[in-house]
């Protein structure tokens, strides 16, 4: 399991298993840091070309609609690799944000990382 650098504290862990990218975010992401995060994710992808992103969201306790523009732009990117995002160990309140905007339809909302695997 290799160890990705990810250039920022906001993504602290990131790593290749097989076709897949798993990466742990950290703190709450908004219109000042969400560039970071942007440069991270979009990194990953062009750097592994990954048919699975899956993003760890435990310690994401808030989100604005910056991170969730990081979200669908990483979400593009992946589906021109043929590839999909699953996101998982959501808070309640970023959980309630993604129903609220209906992004829990377009995203792969698991419970774990083991669950995201399986999809």
């Amino acid at each position: 399991m290799p160890e990705l650098k990810t250039g920022t504290d906001l993504v602290p862990s990131a790593r290749l298993e097989g076709d897949a990218v798993f990466a742990s975010l950290k703190g709450e992401i908004d219109l000042h840091n969400s560039p970071a995060v942007r440069t991270a994710l979009l990194d990953m992808l062009n750097k592994n070309q990954p048919k699975k992103l899956i993003l760890n969201l435990s310690q994401v306790p808030y989100m604005d609609s910056s991170a969730i523009a990081v979200l669908v732009e990483s979400l593009q990117k992946i589906r021109k690799l043929g590839g999909k995002i699953f996101l998982t160990d959501l808070q309640p309140r970023v959980k309630g944000l993604l129903e609220i905007a209906r992004l829990d339809a377009i995203f792969g909302i698991c419970k774990d990382e083991a669950e995201a695997l399986t999809k």
